[in-house]
């Protein structure tokens, strides 16, 4: 029978251990949400233009990074990179780089999906009063689409604030990384690996109600 002891964790662990991951698993899953979402909507453009070299390379980039785990894309990313540009690269910074090329091809379909839900007669309207492709996209397609995708995309989001975890991989001080580093100190892994899991349940379960309930908002909008 397991003699469990989280006695240990107050509050000088937590600040000292925890605190410091948790900040990084939050930061990279914000600046990744953010620049995947932009590079995404990007290639979602370009697949959609109707332009075979730049819906090519965009479809390449897209089904690549989708059928590859994330884990070996972290691994390639944080021994390769170093390798072309001459100097060494810290955990962190590669992870950050990593996460945003990675979750691009994914929040790439979901903006597709939104640009397309977005009816091609308001795109036609707009080319009928004068206004160029990117002008449509900017003023009357991409706001539509991300409202629309809205809920699809905060989903992604969670999804990848789990998926941050993997950089241990790499020995990015994340908050998965805290607790282990803990739990080696006080001797307690177990209790500290089942904290964890609680932990990253009750944020990714709270965020999962609160897309719930903009999915119900954005419904009645509509």
């Amino acid at each position: 029978m397991l003699n469990l002891d989280f006695a240990f964790l107050n509050w000088s662990v937590i600040s000292g251990f925890i605190a410091k991951g948790l900040i990084f698993s939050v930061q990279l899953t914000l600046v990744a949400m953010i620049g995947g979402i932009v590079l995404g909507t990007i290639l979602a453009m370009m697949r959609l233009s109707g332009i075979k070299w730049l819906v090519m390379p965009a479809a390449f980039y897209v089904n690549t990074l989708r059928s590859i785990p994330l884990v070996m894309v972290i691994l390639w990313f944080f021994l390769l990179i170093p390798l072309l540009i001459g100097k060494p690269m810290g955990a962190e910074l590669s992870a950050i780089i990593t996460f945003t090329v990675f979750e691009a091809a994914y929040y790439s379909e979901i903006m597709r999906a939104g640009i397309q839900s977005v009816s091609r007669g308001q795109v036609q309207a707009a080319q009928a009063v004068g206004m160029t492709y990117g002008q449509s996209m900017r003023f009357i397609v991409l706001p539509q689409a991300f409202r629309n995708m809205l809920p699809v995309l905060l989903t992604q989001t969670i999804i990848l604030f789990q998926d941050t975890s993997l950089v241990y991989a790499i020995g990015a001080y994340d908050l998965l990384k805290g607790f282990e580093v803990a739990g080696k100190n006080f001797n307690r892994p177990v209790e500290t690996y089942l904290v964890a899991a609680v932990v990253y349940f009750v944020i990714c379960f709270s965020l999962s109600m609160l897309v719930r309930r903009l999915q119900k908002k954005i419904q009645i909008i509509r």
